[in-house]
């Protein structure tokens, strides 16, 4: 049990010799069921290899504890309650923010309660993919790292003695990927994993993530650092970090409210969107959809990890798909659509449609940001969604009507961000970007040669 002074120590290290050039490394897998991308690390005491949902929203993480089969560590610890301090931490709910240890419906596989009536810091979390909600609590165990070691790839483990996260019930994991036995949250709360090492490092709370494109490839996510992040081509090591293109990111001032229970958008990663392409012509979109009103928190441009396709405003995407159509059946591309499957509403026959390493050729997309010279660009790979089964061999453009329930305009999917280098740089309130390493020197995430250490996770 973990009282008020831990607020004095809320984030500590075990090793005394680290420095600010510190940087810590994850694999990053996609999953083959769910397109949903995975996080690897180690949990508990004796450490053990854990498979979490890698989400950019949620507001902290969770981890499946409910009974002694699913969570067994002899280093973990509630926190007792002071409701200044647990308000402090964002766990709960201002009416939620401490529970009964005795009574809570959660605690049969941890220490033993001091006494009925001691009272521990209480948690919501939330399942970001079912959008289930319950009660829980706060608990503290150790998570460890592996550093960057750029002959090895993998170096020593650091340990971090205090992480802190809600413990969820076993319920949680349906609908997430196989394996899976809690949440990375990796949004912009101080309770986000790279924020939990870059406070108890003292070094950046930056990070940075390859998207892996495939389920067969590893990518990684790089905490503590700016760069470099070396890929390995052949016998050339490149430093993409020289590479990236910056646009600011987006505040979003609206907090947890009765419309955005889960995730509050002040934790979401907006960015400027000011204009799409499609073969250099400009798709017709109101001005207004693309900023956020600032009492409302709707509108904008995010990045979400939550879902496979990018979701587009309805106005916005029946001028997209329009404008998709109407370049990629003229001569440089001479395509016509067919029959679509299901999700999809846009498809091409795979039949004579030319793919490189960019994907098929197809009219390129480009995201215009705070500058028109600053382009998010998106190829063939990244736009299109090959769906092949005994019926059909086709591609489909991957881009979706968000309809009109979904509060932000344009919400980029995870199919949009594969074999992407995505920085999210909280603390200088901007977001570095290197689109599809495929189209350079035909690199991809797996170039970083990380290996999953937790693959064997089913």
């Amino acid at each position: 049990m973990i009282t008020f002074s831990y607020f004095l120590i809320f984030f500590t290290l075990l090793s005394s010799n680290l420095t600010q050039q510190t940087t810590l490394i994850s694999p990053v897998l996609k999953d083959k069921h769910k397109n949903l991308f995975t996080l690897s690390v180690y949990l508990k005491t004796p450490l053990r290899p854990t498979k979490l949902l890698l989400d950019l929203s949620f507001l902290f993480p969770w981890t499946v504890c409910a009974d002694a089969a699913s969570y067994n560590s002899s280093s973990d610890h509630y926190i007792e309650c002071d409701e200044t301090f647990c308000d402090y931490l964002g766990f709960g709910k201002p009416s939620l923010l401490c529970e009964d240890c005795y009574y809570s419906n959660l605690t049969t596989s941890h220490s033993q309660c001091p006494t009925p009536s001691t009272m521990i810091c209480a948690s919501w979390p939330a399942n970001p993919i079912t959008n289930v909600v319950d009660a829980g609590y706060v608990l503290v165990d150790t998570l460890a790292l592996p550093t960057l070691n750029q002959s090895t790839h993998h170096g020593q483990l650091i340990s971090l003695s205090n992480y802190t996260f809600s413990c969820a019930p076993s319920y949680f994991v349906k609908g997430l990927p196989t394996g899976v036995t809690g949440l990375a949250a990796l949004g912009r709360s101080k309770l986000s994993v790279q924020s939990q090492f870059g406070s108890a490092l003292t070094t950046s709370h930056s990070l940075a993530i390859c998207f892996p494109g495939s389920t067969e490839s590893t990518g990684v996510a790089f905490f503590g650092t700016h760069g470099p992040y070396f890929v390995f081509s052949k016998s050339n090591k490149i430093d993409l970090s020289k590479n990236l293109t910056y646009t600011p990111l987006i505040h979003n001032p609206i907090g947890i409210t009765d419309d955005f229970p889960i995730s509050p958008p002040h934790n979401e990663y907006y960015i400027g969107l000011t204009s799409i392409r499609v073969n250099d012509q400009h798709v017709p979109i109101n001005a207004s959809l693309l900023t956020i009103n600032k009492e409302y928190g709707i509108g904008g441009t995010k990045i979400t990890t939550r879902i496979p396709y990018t979701l587009l405003e309805p106005s916005i995407y029946k001028a997209f798909t329009e404008l998709f159509i109407k370049e990629a059946s003229s001569s440089r591309f001479n395509l016509t659509v067919t029959n679509p499957v299901k999700p999809f509403k846009v498809c091409y026959s795979a039949k004579g449609l030319m793919v490189t390493n960019k994907g098929p050729k197809v009219p390129i997309i480009d995201f215009v940001l705070d500058k028109e010279n600053v382009v998010w660009r998106i190829m063939g790979t990244n736009s299109m969604v090959r769906v092949k089964n005994k019926k059909v061999d086709l591609w489909c453009l991957g881009f979706m009507d968000g309809g009109v329930k979904e509060k932000t305009s344009i919400v980029m999917g995870g199919k949009q961000l594969e074999e992407n280098l995505v920085q999210f740089d909280v603390e200088s309130n901007r977001l570095g970007f290197f689109s599809l390493l495929t189209s350079h020197h035909s690199l991809s995430c797996a170039d970083f040669k990380v290996t999953d250490f937790a693959k064997h996770i089913k």
